[in-house]
């Protein structure tokens, strides 16, 4: 009985020195901005490219809501002008909306005495004009999801080469001197999926805002169509 008691109370001095020394250790906050330093050269290329999304992102992204915002005053003026028979004020209303529905809807006005079909294909033109100019540089953001996580990849791999280089050189293979260097090369491989998620959720978003201005357009087209057809009926 005294045995077990003295074992235990062994137990108990062993787990409260061990509790001591873990307290006596120095506390390493793991602090961000030192942790991305700690990343080595690749995290330039990789920062290059965030700043390159976000700057494409917010860019083709308020162009494209300056767009798609509501044009549905301009087509009732449009469509009051031509009922009236003032087309010079209908064209002057287009020119002064500076929207990609009115540069289009002016081309329309300027081929009206033609044939439809001539008028159809000089809006439908301009609008694949207007389109092409919305998805200026998007293509980008694909680009940019596609190689972010590449480069993180290459400074993970490259970190751990060095990592087994250095331990053939010292034929140290404590688990303290892998780890130590692993986990900072792991911060590549972290930053160039981060950059390449952001990308890619960005590339989606301004496409899906572009189909939505795109149908928003034909739509606008369709009724503009009409409008030059119904005195014909």
């Amino acid at each position: 009985m005294q045995a077990v008691t003295d074992t235990v109370k062994q137990v108990i001095d062993t787990a409260n020195q061990a509790t001591q020394q873990l307290a006596a250790l120095p506390q390493q906050e793991l602090r961000f901005g030192e942790l991305m330093l700690k990343g080595g050269v690749v995290m330039i290329p990789i920062a290059i490219l965030a700043v390159l999304a976000l700057v494409i992102f917010f860019e083709r992204y308020f162009t494209i809501r300056k767009a798609s915002k509501n044009e549905n005053n301009l087509m009732q003026q449009v469509r009051s002008s031509i009922i009236s028979g003032q087309l010079d004020s209908a064209v002057a209303i287009c020119r002064n909306n500076n929207s990609p529905l009115g540069r289009m809807l002016q081309k329309g006005l300027l081929r009206i005495g033609r044939p439809i079909k001539d008028i159809e294909g000089a809006i439908e033109n301009i609008g694949k004009l207007e389109v092409s100019k919305l998805e200026k540089n998007i293509g980008i953001l694909g680009i940019v999801a596609g190689i972010a996580p590449m480069f993180g990849f290459l400074g993970t791999i490259a970190g751990v080469i060095k990592i087994f280089y250095d331990i053939s050189l010292t034929d140290n293979i404590s688990m303290g001197v892998i780890s130590g260097g692993l986990y900072v090369k792991m911060v590549t491989s972290a930053a160039g999926l981060f950059v390449g998620l952001i990308a890619y959720v960005g590339y989606h978003v301004l496409n899906m805002m572009v189909d939505r201005v795109i149908l928003k357009l034909e739509t606008d087209a369709i009724e503009f169509i009409d409008l030059l057809e119904e005195p014909s009926k």
